[in-house]
Protein backbone atom coordinates (compact mmCIF):
# COMPACT_ATOMS: atom_id res chain seq x y z
CA UNK A 1 0.00 0.00 0.00
CA UNK A 2 2.78 2.38 0.94
CA UNK A 3 4.50 1.90 -2.76
CA UNK A 4 1.56 2.52 -4.41
CA UNK A 5 0.98 5.94 -2.16
CA UNK A 6 4.37 6.96 -3.17
CA UNK A 7 4.13 6.28 -6.81
CA UNK A 8 1.01 8.37 -7.01
CA UNK A 9 2.93 11.11 -4.97
CA UNK A 10 5.80 10.80 -7.54
CA UNK A 11 3.75 10.97 -10.43
CA UNK A 12 1.62 13.57 -9.26
CA UNK A 13 5.10 15.52 -8.54
CA UNK A 14 5.42 14.94 -11.43
CA UNK A 15 2.83 16.45 -13.28
CA UNK A 16 3.19 19.43 -11.36
CA UNK A 17 7.05 19.99 -12.57
CA UNK A 18 5.65 19.49 -15.97
CA UNK A 19 2.94 22.02 -15.75
CA UNK A 20 5.26 24.13 -14.18
CA UNK A 21 7.92 23.69 -16.70
CA UNK A 22 5.32 23.98 -19.34
CA UNK A 23 4.18 27.02 -18.10
CA UNK A 24 8.09 28.52 -17.99
CA UNK A 25 8.02 27.75 -21.53
CA UNK A 26 4.98 29.58 -22.29
CA UNK A 27 5.47 32.79 -20.73
CA UNK A 28 8.69 32.93 -22.21
CA UNK A 29 7.63 32.41 -25.47
CA UNK A 30 5.73 34.84 -25.80
CA UNK A 31 8.73 37.47 -25.26
CA UNK A 32 10.75 36.02 -27.90
CA UNK A 33 10.09 38.87 -31.04
CA UNK A 34 7.65 37.12 -34.00
CA UNK A 35 9.87 38.09 -36.31
CA UNK A 36 13.32 37.05 -34.69
CA UNK A 37 12.20 33.80 -34.01
CA UNK A 38 11.22 33.07 -37.48
CA UNK A 39 15.02 34.19 -38.49
CA UNK A 40 16.79 32.00 -36.34
CA UNK A 41 14.19 28.86 -36.06
CA UNK A 42 13.20 28.79 -32.86
CA UNK A 43 10.07 26.68 -32.00
CA UNK A 44 9.77 25.62 -28.18
CA UNK A 45 9.13 22.32 -27.41
CA UNK A 46 5.68 21.58 -26.03
CA UNK A 47 5.32 19.39 -22.76
CA UNK A 48 3.78 16.60 -24.48
CA UNK A 49 6.44 16.47 -27.34
CA UNK A 50 9.26 17.20 -24.82
CA UNK A 51 7.56 13.58 -22.64
CA UNK A 52 7.31 11.79 -25.87
CA UNK A 53 11.01 12.20 -26.96
CA UNK A 54 12.20 11.45 -23.55
CA UNK A 55 10.10 8.06 -23.81
CA UNK A 56 12.20 7.15 -26.37
CA UNK A 57 15.51 6.36 -24.76
CA UNK A 58 16.48 2.97 -23.67
CA UNK A 59 18.23 3.51 -20.19
CA UNK A 60 18.80 6.16 -17.86
CA UNK A 61 20.64 4.45 -15.01
CA UNK A 62 23.21 4.94 -12.74
CA UNK A 63 25.69 8.12 -14.40
CA UNK A 64 23.55 9.97 -17.16
CA UNK A 65 25.62 13.02 -18.53
CA UNK A 66 22.77 14.74 -20.84
CA UNK A 67 23.63 17.27 -23.92
CA UNK A 68 20.80 19.85 -24.97
CA UNK A 69 21.91 22.47 -27.69
CA UNK A 70 19.27 24.78 -28.43
CA UNK A 71 17.69 24.52 -25.57
CA UNK A 72 15.23 26.77 -24.94
CA UNK A 73 13.96 27.04 -21.49
CA UNK A 74 15.25 22.87 -20.97
CA UNK A 75 11.76 21.70 -21.37
CA UNK A 76 13.28 18.29 -23.49
CA UNK A 77 15.93 17.88 -20.70
CA UNK A 78 13.64 18.44 -17.51
CA UNK A 79 11.17 15.86 -19.91
CA UNK A 80 13.75 13.25 -19.71
CA UNK A 81 15.21 14.12 -15.81
CA UNK A 82 11.53 13.50 -14.95
CA UNK A 83 11.01 9.63 -16.71
CA UNK A 84 15.14 9.16 -15.20
CA UNK A 85 13.60 9.65 -11.76
CA UNK A 86 10.03 7.97 -12.43
CA UNK A 87 11.00 5.05 -14.27
CA UNK A 88 15.10 4.46 -13.60
CA UNK A 89 17.74 4.29 -10.91
CA UNK A 90 19.84 7.28 -11.65
CA UNK A 91 22.39 7.88 -9.36
CA UNK A 92 23.84 11.16 -10.77
CA UNK A 93 22.52 13.79 -13.75
CA UNK A 94 24.43 15.99 -14.99
CA UNK A 95 23.28 18.31 -17.41
CA UNK A 96 24.89 20.46 -20.29
CA UNK A 97 22.68 23.39 -21.93
CA UNK A 98 24.03 25.23 -25.08
CA UNK A 99 21.30 28.65 -26.02
CA UNK A 100 22.30 31.78 -26.92
CA UNK A 101 18.79 33.59 -26.43
CA UNK A 102 19.34 35.86 -23.20
CA UNK A 103 15.30 36.08 -22.51
CA UNK A 104 15.22 32.28 -23.05
CA UNK A 105 18.59 31.72 -20.75
CA UNK A 106 16.49 33.64 -17.69
CA UNK A 107 13.44 30.25 -18.27
CA UNK A 108 16.36 28.02 -18.50
CA UNK A 109 17.26 28.88 -15.41
CA UNK A 110 14.30 28.76 -13.78
CA UNK A 111 13.56 24.86 -15.21
CA UNK A 112 17.40 24.18 -13.63
CA UNK A 113 16.48 25.19 -9.75
CA UNK A 114 13.00 22.68 -10.35
CA UNK A 115 15.44 19.89 -12.03
CA UNK A 116 17.80 20.70 -9.11
CA UNK A 117 14.90 20.47 -6.19
CA UNK A 118 13.18 17.54 -7.73
CA UNK A 119 16.95 15.42 -7.45
CA UNK A 120 17.92 16.33 -4.28
CA UNK A 121 14.02 15.35 -2.90
CA UNK A 122 14.89 12.06 -4.84
CA UNK A 123 18.80 11.76 -3.48
CA UNK A 124 19.64 11.96 -7.22
CA UNK A 125 23.63 14.32 -7.09
CA UNK A 126 22.57 17.14 -9.77
CA UNK A 127 24.53 19.46 -12.09
CA UNK A 128 23.91 21.67 -14.69
CA UNK A 129 25.85 24.06 -17.02
CA UNK A 130 24.61 26.54 -19.56
CA UNK A 131 26.89 27.54 -22.28
CA UNK A 132 25.61 31.30 -23.87
CA UNK A 133 27.79 30.42 -27.04
CA UNK A 134 27.08 29.84 -30.69
CA UNK A 135 26.87 25.58 -30.89
CA UNK A 136 28.02 25.63 -34.20
CA UNK A 137 30.83 28.30 -34.52
CA UNK A 138 32.38 26.62 -31.27
CA UNK A 139 31.79 23.39 -32.21
CA UNK A 140 35.47 22.39 -32.70
CA UNK A 141 36.16 23.85 -29.09
CA UNK A 142 33.58 21.81 -27.30
CA UNK A 143 34.90 18.80 -29.10
CA UNK A 144 38.18 19.17 -28.44
CA UNK A 145 37.32 20.11 -24.88
CA UNK A 146 34.56 17.83 -24.26
CA UNK A 147 35.45 14.70 -26.66
CA UNK A 148 32.93 11.67 -26.38
CA UNK A 149 31.83 12.65 -23.39
CA UNK A 150 27.73 12.99 -22.90
CA UNK A 151 25.59 9.44 -22.63
CA UNK A 152 22.10 11.46 -23.54
CA UNK A 153 21.69 13.68 -26.26
CA UNK A 154 18.33 15.06 -26.54
CA UNK A 155 17.57 17.89 -29.39
CA UNK A 156 14.80 20.22 -30.55
CA UNK A 157 17.58 21.83 -33.14
CA UNK A 158 16.60 25.28 -35.07
CA UNK A 159 15.17 24.71 -38.47
CA UNK A 160 17.05 27.63 -41.02
CA UNK A 161 18.94 27.40 -43.87
CA UNK A 162 22.05 27.99 -43.88
CA UNK A 163 24.34 29.64 -46.56
CA UNK A 164 27.26 27.88 -48.55
CA UNK A 165 29.44 31.24 -47.57
CA UNK A 166 28.35 31.67 -44.13
CA UNK A 167 30.99 30.72 -40.98
CA UNK A 168 28.43 27.96 -39.33
CA UNK A 169 29.46 26.19 -42.98
CA UNK A 170 32.87 26.88 -42.33
CA UNK A 171 33.10 25.79 -38.85
CA UNK A 172 31.62 22.65 -40.15
CA UNK A 173 33.84 21.81 -42.83
CA UNK A 174 36.55 21.84 -40.52
CA UNK A 175 35.22 18.93 -38.42
CA UNK A 176 34.64 17.16 -41.75
CA UNK A 177 30.63 18.01 -41.73
CA UNK A 178 28.99 18.75 -45.05
CA UNK A 179 25.48 20.18 -44.53
CA UNK A 180 22.88 23.22 -45.12
CA UNK A 181 20.38 23.48 -42.30
CA UNK A 182 20.83 24.46 -38.78
CA UNK A 183 19.06 21.48 -37.49
CA UNK A 184 21.51 18.85 -39.56
CA UNK A 185 24.08 20.77 -38.18
CA UNK A 186 23.32 20.29 -34.42
CA UNK A 187 22.36 16.82 -34.75
CA UNK A 188 26.02 15.95 -36.20
CA UNK A 189 27.92 17.80 -33.66
CA UNK A 190 26.08 16.18 -30.96
CA UNK A 191 26.74 12.87 -32.44
CA UNK A 192 30.25 13.26 -32.19
CA UNK A 193 30.02 14.22 -28.36
CA UNK A 194 28.56 11.32 -27.70
CA UNK A 195 29.99 8.15 -26.07
CA UNK A 196 29.63 4.75 -27.51
CA UNK A 197 26.59 3.28 -26.85
CA UNK A 198 25.56 7.10 -26.15
CA UNK A 199 21.18 7.90 -26.92
CA UNK A 200 20.38 10.63 -29.41
CA UNK A 201 17.08 11.43 -29.88
CA UNK A 202 15.70 14.36 -31.49
CA UNK A 203 12.92 16.51 -33.04
CA UNK A 204 13.76 17.50 -37.23
CA UNK A 205 11.57 18.45 -39.89
CA UNK A 206 11.33 15.13 -42.07
CA UNK A 207 12.81 17.20 -45.03
CA UNK A 208 16.18 15.60 -44.72
CA UNK A 209 14.67 11.90 -45.51
CA UNK A 210 15.12 12.66 -48.94
CA UNK A 211 16.78 14.58 -51.88
CA UNK A 212 20.69 15.43 -52.61
CA UNK A 213 21.49 18.39 -49.80
CA UNK A 214 20.79 16.17 -47.16
CA UNK A 215 22.61 12.64 -48.56
CA UNK A 216 25.85 13.68 -46.58
CA UNK A 217 23.64 14.20 -43.36
CA UNK A 218 22.02 10.95 -44.08
CA UNK A 219 25.30 9.04 -44.81
CA UNK A 220 26.54 10.68 -41.33
CA UNK A 221 23.51 9.38 -39.41
CA UNK A 222 23.42 6.06 -40.17
CA UNK A 223 27.12 5.31 -40.89
CA UNK A 224 28.15 2.87 -37.67
CA UNK A 225 24.85 3.83 -35.62
CA UNK A 226 22.19 2.20 -34.91
CA UNK A 227 18.47 4.02 -36.36
CA UNK A 228 16.42 2.45 -34.02
CA UNK A 229 13.34 4.41 -33.43
CA UNK A 230 11.25 6.92 -35.86
CA UNK A 231 7.83 8.35 -34.78
CA UNK A 232 5.70 10.35 -37.08
CA UNK A 233 2.66 12.41 -36.54
CA UNK A 234 -0.66 11.34 -38.84
CA UNK A 235 -0.99 15.29 -39.11
CA UNK A 236 1.65 18.00 -39.64
CA UNK A 237 -0.27 20.74 -37.73
CA UNK A 238 0.43 18.07 -34.59
CA UNK A 239 3.64 18.98 -33.25
CA UNK A 240 3.77 22.75 -33.19
CA UNK A 241 0.49 23.37 -33.04
CA UNK A 242 0.70 26.30 -30.64
CA UNK A 243 3.42 28.21 -33.09
CA UNK A 244 1.47 27.26 -36.12
CA UNK A 245 3.96 25.39 -37.84
CA UNK A 246 2.91 23.23 -40.56
CA UNK A 247 6.38 21.27 -41.38
CA UNK A 248 6.17 17.66 -41.26
CA UNK A 249 8.16 16.62 -38.60
CA UNK A 250 10.01 13.09 -37.21
CA UNK A 251 11.37 12.10 -34.06
CA UNK A 252 13.88 9.58 -34.46
CA UNK A 253 16.74 7.71 -31.97
CA UNK A 254 19.55 6.79 -32.77
CA UNK A 255 22.62 4.54 -30.85
CA UNK A 256 26.08 5.68 -31.47
CA UNK A 257 28.08 2.98 -32.51
CA UNK A 258 25.83 0.18 -32.21
CA UNK A 259 24.78 -2.76 -34.85
CA UNK A 260 21.66 -1.93 -37.07
CA UNK A 261 19.22 -3.73 -36.17
CA UNK A 262 15.36 -3.76 -36.96
CA UNK A 263 13.65 -0.22 -37.04
CA UNK A 264 10.67 0.68 -34.72
CA UNK A 265 8.15 2.56 -36.87
CA UNK A 266 5.02 4.70 -34.47
CA UNK A 267 2.52 6.60 -35.83
CA UNK A 268 1.23 8.98 -33.49
CA UNK A 269 -2.43 11.15 -33.91
CA UNK A 270 -1.02 13.41 -30.85
CA UNK A 271 1.87 13.78 -28.40
CA UNK A 272 -0.39 11.82 -25.63
CA UNK A 273 -1.31 8.96 -27.71
CA UNK A 274 -0.94 6.30 -25.40
CA UNK A 275 -1.51 3.69 -28.37
CA UNK A 276 0.20 4.64 -31.31
CA UNK A 277 0.41 2.25 -34.57
CA UNK A 278 3.58 0.61 -34.15
CA UNK A 279 5.50 -1.84 -36.69
CA UNK A 280 9.23 -3.16 -36.67
CA UNK A 281 10.51 -2.76 -40.30
CA UNK A 282 13.85 -4.34 -41.61
CA UNK A 283 16.51 -1.87 -41.99
CA UNK A 284 16.47 -2.62 -45.75
CA UNK A 285 12.27 -1.67 -45.94
CA UNK A 286 13.99 1.84 -44.55
CA UNK A 287 16.74 1.98 -46.36
CA UNK A 288 16.82 0.18 -49.46
CA UNK A 289 20.41 -1.98 -50.24
CA UNK A 290 19.85 -0.47 -53.86
CA UNK A 291 18.92 2.92 -53.08
CA UNK A 292 22.50 5.14 -53.61
CA UNK A 293 20.98 8.05 -52.07
CA UNK A 294 20.04 6.47 -48.89
CA UNK A 295 16.60 7.90 -48.53
CA UNK A 296 14.91 6.81 -45.47
CA UNK A 297 11.43 5.04 -46.17
CA UNK A 298 8.93 5.00 -43.35
CA UNK A 299 6.73 2.24 -43.78
CA UNK A 300 3.90 2.66 -41.44
CA UNK A 301 1.60 -0.31 -42.21
CA UNK A 302 1.53 -3.69 -44.03
CA UNK A 303 -0.27 -2.03 -46.82
CA UNK A 304 2.64 0.22 -47.39
CA UNK A 305 4.78 -2.31 -47.21
CA UNK A 306 3.51 -3.79 -50.30
CA UNK A 307 3.22 -0.72 -51.77
CA UNK A 308 7.11 -0.21 -51.94
CA UNK A 309 7.51 -4.16 -52.61
CA UNK A 310 5.66 -3.51 -55.70
CA UNK A 311 6.79 -0.52 -56.46
CA UNK A 312 10.34 -2.53 -55.91
CA UNK A 313 9.63 -5.29 -58.37
CA UNK A 314 9.14 -2.36 -61.69
CA UNK A 315 12.63 -3.57 -63.94
CA UNK A 316 13.31 0.27 -64.90
CA UNK A 317 15.19 3.06 -63.55
CA UNK A 318 15.09 6.22 -65.58
CA UNK A 319 18.71 5.51 -67.15
CA UNK A 320 17.29 1.56 -68.23
CA UNK A 321 14.75 3.60 -70.09
CA UNK A 322 16.95 5.51 -71.92
CA UNK A 323 15.69 8.67 -70.43
CA UNK A 324 16.60 11.96 -68.49
CA UNK A 325 15.22 14.20 -65.97
CA UNK A 326 16.01 17.64 -65.94
CA UNK A 327 14.73 21.38 -64.71
CA UNK A 328 13.34 23.77 -66.80
CA UNK A 329 16.12 26.35 -67.67
CA UNK A 330 14.38 29.63 -68.01
CA UNK A 331 14.44 31.48 -64.66
CA UNK A 332 11.90 34.35 -65.48
CA UNK A 333 12.93 37.00 -63.08
CA UNK A 334 16.56 36.05 -65.10
CA UNK A 335 15.31 37.50 -68.39
CA UNK A 336 12.60 39.61 -68.03
CA UNK A 337 13.32 41.57 -70.77
CA UNK A 338 12.36 38.65 -73.28
CA UNK A 339 9.13 37.54 -71.19
CA UNK A 340 6.08 38.74 -73.64
CA UNK A 341 2.74 37.28 -74.63
CA UNK A 342 2.16 35.92 -78.03
CA UNK A 343 1.05 37.70 -80.75
CA UNK A 344 2.06 40.96 -78.46
CA UNK A 345 5.54 41.02 -80.05
CA UNK A 346 6.73 41.72 -83.45
CA UNK A 347 9.62 39.57 -82.52
CA UNK A 348 10.08 35.97 -83.23
CA UNK A 349 8.51 34.47 -79.92
CA UNK A 350 7.94 31.12 -78.34
CA UNK A 351 5.49 29.45 -75.85
CA UNK A 352 7.16 29.54 -72.10
CA UNK A 353 5.43 26.74 -70.08
CA UNK A 354 4.81 27.32 -66.26
CA UNK A 355 3.28 25.19 -63.15
CA UNK A 356 -0.05 26.90 -63.86
CA UNK A 357 -0.25 25.41 -67.35
CA UNK A 358 -0.68 21.67 -65.53
CA UNK A 359 -4.69 21.52 -66.29
CA UNK A 360 -6.04 17.60 -65.23
CA UNK A 361 -2.89 15.99 -65.79
CA UNK A 362 -2.46 17.43 -69.54
CA UNK A 363 -0.73 20.69 -70.42
CA UNK A 364 -3.43 23.87 -71.39
CA UNK A 365 -1.15 26.47 -72.99
CA UNK A 366 -2.17 29.51 -73.34
CA UNK A 367 -4.24 30.11 -70.24
CA UNK A 368 -6.75 32.92 -70.67
CA UNK A 369 -6.37 35.83 -68.35
CA UNK A 370 -3.14 34.89 -66.21
CA UNK A 371 -1.19 37.71 -65.60
CA UNK A 372 2.25 35.86 -66.19
CA UNK A 373 3.58 35.94 -69.21
CA UNK A 374 2.51 33.10 -72.03
CA UNK A 375 6.18 33.30 -74.01
CA UNK A 376 9.54 33.95 -74.60
CA UNK A 377 11.24 36.16 -76.99
CA UNK A 378 13.43 33.93 -79.37
CA UNK A 379 17.03 35.52 -79.93
CA UNK A 380 20.55 35.19 -79.09
CA UNK A 381 19.73 35.40 -75.37
CA UNK A 382 17.09 33.03 -75.05
CA UNK A 383 18.47 29.80 -77.84
CA UNK A 384 20.17 28.15 -75.06
CA UNK A 385 16.91 28.04 -73.20
CA UNK A 386 14.96 26.66 -74.91
CA UNK A 387 14.15 23.09 -76.15
CA UNK A 388 13.01 21.07 -79.38
CA UNK A 389 9.30 20.99 -79.49
CA UNK A 390 8.21 17.51 -79.09
CA UNK A 391 6.45 14.73 -76.52
CA UNK A 392 7.51 15.59 -73.05
CA UNK A 393 6.36 14.61 -69.82
CA UNK A 394 6.60 17.77 -66.86
CA UNK A 395 6.55 17.66 -63.64
CA UNK A 396 5.89 20.37 -60.66
CA UNK A 397 8.88 20.99 -58.59
CA UNK A 398 6.95 22.39 -56.07
CA UNK A 399 3.36 20.87 -54.87
CA UNK A 400 1.16 23.14 -53.17
CA UNK A 401 -0.60 21.56 -49.94
CA UNK A 402 -3.85 21.32 -50.94
CA UNK A 403 -2.73 19.47 -53.91
CA UNK A 404 -3.98 16.07 -53.57
CA UNK A 405 -0.92 14.28 -54.81
CA UNK A 406 2.94 14.92 -53.92
CA UNK A 407 4.05 14.51 -57.38
CA UNK A 408 1.76 16.25 -60.16
CA UNK A 409 2.97 15.37 -63.97
CA UNK A 410 1.32 16.50 -67.16
CA UNK A 411 1.75 15.21 -70.54
CA UNK A 412 3.14 17.72 -72.93
CA UNK A 413 2.46 17.31 -76.65
CA UNK A 414 4.11 19.71 -79.17
CA UNK A 415 2.05 22.94 -80.14
CA UNK A 416 1.74 23.42 -83.96
CA UNK A 417 3.50 26.25 -85.13
CA UNK A 418 6.59 26.48 -83.39
CA UNK A 419 10.48 24.92 -83.51
CA UNK A 420 11.26 25.35 -80.01
CA UNK A 421 9.58 25.48 -76.60
CA UNK A 422 10.92 27.54 -73.10
CA UNK A 423 10.02 25.38 -69.88
CA UNK A 424 10.06 27.52 -66.77
CA UNK A 425 12.14 27.25 -63.79
CA UNK A 426 9.56 25.54 -61.37
CA UNK A 427 8.97 22.46 -63.48
CA UNK A 428 11.16 19.25 -64.54
CA UNK A 429 10.79 17.05 -67.72
CA UNK A 430 11.33 14.20 -69.15
CA UNK A 431 13.24 14.35 -72.16
CA UNK A 432 15.70 11.82 -74.37
CA UNK A 433 18.72 13.37 -74.84
CA UNK A 434 17.41 16.93 -74.77
CA UNK A 435 14.54 16.13 -76.94
CA UNK A 436 10.87 14.79 -77.33
CA UNK A 437 9.96 11.53 -76.33
CA UNK A 438 7.73 8.81 -78.24
CA UNK A 439 4.39 10.27 -78.06
CA UNK A 440 2.73 6.97 -75.97
CA UNK A 441 5.73 6.61 -73.77
CA UNK A 442 5.29 10.28 -72.66
CA UNK A 443 1.64 9.40 -71.92
CA UNK A 444 2.35 6.26 -70.28
CA UNK A 445 5.13 8.11 -68.01
CA UNK A 446 2.67 10.86 -67.08
CA UNK A 447 -0.04 8.10 -66.06
CA UNK A 448 1.91 6.42 -64.23
CA UNK A 449 3.56 9.41 -62.49
CA UNK A 450 0.12 10.84 -61.62
CA UNK A 451 -1.08 7.01 -60.11
CA UNK A 452 -1.99 6.48 -56.65
CA UNK A 453 0.49 4.11 -56.30
CA UNK A 454 3.60 6.53 -57.33
CA UNK A 455 1.68 8.88 -54.65
CA UNK A 456 1.73 6.62 -51.77
CA UNK A 457 5.23 5.33 -52.58
CA UNK A 458 6.74 8.77 -52.63
CA UNK A 459 5.34 9.39 -49.31
CA UNK A 460 6.91 7.01 -47.28
CA UNK A 461 10.58 9.14 -48.34
CA UNK A 462 9.15 12.86 -49.31
CA UNK A 463 7.74 14.31 -46.15
CA UNK A 464 7.52 17.73 -48.26
CA UNK A 465 6.22 19.45 -51.19
CA UNK A 466 8.86 19.72 -53.25
CA UNK A 467 9.87 16.82 -55.49
CA UNK A 468 13.50 17.01 -56.78
CA UNK A 469 14.61 15.04 -59.65
CA UNK A 470 16.83 13.26 -58.13
CA UNK A 471 13.57 11.74 -56.04
CA UNK A 472 12.74 10.77 -59.80
CA UNK A 473 15.84 9.21 -60.76
CA UNK A 474 15.85 6.47 -57.93
CA UNK A 475 12.13 5.33 -58.83
CA UNK A 476 11.68 2.51 -60.08
CA UNK A 477 9.15 2.21 -63.43
CA UNK A 478 7.67 -0.41 -65.95
CA UNK A 479 9.23 -1.64 -68.66
CA UNK A 480 9.06 1.13 -71.72
CA UNK A 481 6.71 -1.39 -73.56
CA UNK A 482 4.72 -1.85 -71.11
CA UNK A 483 4.86 2.29 -70.42
CA UNK A 484 3.90 3.05 -74.24
CA UNK A 485 1.03 0.10 -74.20
CA UNK A 486 -0.58 2.16 -70.61
CA UNK A 487 -0.43 5.15 -73.25
CA UNK A 488 -1.72 3.91 -76.17
CA UNK A 489 -4.77 2.61 -74.23
CA UNK A 490 -5.21 5.39 -71.83
CA UNK A 491 -8.22 7.68 -72.91
CA UNK A 492 -8.31 10.59 -70.41
CA UNK A 493 -5.86 11.24 -67.40
CA UNK A 494 -8.63 11.33 -65.04
CA UNK A 495 -7.53 9.61 -61.85
CA UNK A 496 -10.04 6.93 -61.72
CA UNK A 497 -9.04 5.32 -65.23
CA UNK A 498 -5.20 5.89 -64.26
CA UNK A 499 -5.49 3.70 -61.04
CA UNK A 500 -7.40 1.57 -63.23
CA UNK A 501 -4.49 1.34 -65.68
CA UNK A 502 -1.99 0.93 -63.50
CA UNK A 503 -3.54 -2.00 -61.14
CA UNK A 504 -2.95 -4.02 -64.02
CA UNK A 505 0.45 -4.78 -63.92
Amino acid sequence: MTNVIEKNQLNEDSRRISEEIDSIRRNYNTKLDEKTRGEKGQFMTPSGIAHLLASMFDNLDGEQRILDAGAGVGSLTAALVERAINEFSPQTIDTEFWEIEPILVKGLKETIHLLNNKCLKNNIDYSSKIHIENFILNSGDIIKEAGEAFDKAILNPPYLKISAKSEERSALKKLGIETGNLYSCFICIALMLLKKGGELVAITPRSFCNGPYFREFRNFLINGNNLKKISIFESRKTAFKEDKVLQENIIFHIVKGEKQGDVKISTLSSSKDIEPHIRICTFEEVIPAGNPEKFIHIITNDFQAKIAHKISQMPCSLEDLNLEISTGRVVDFRTRENLTNINESLELTTPLIYPHNFVDNVICWPIPHNKKSNALKVNQDTKSLLVPNGYYVLIKRLTAKEEQKRIVAAYYAPISGFDMIGFENKTNYIHFRNNGVDENLAKGLTAYLNSSLVDAYFRQFNGHTQVNSSDLRILRYPSIDTLKNLGKNIESFSQVEIDKSIGLF
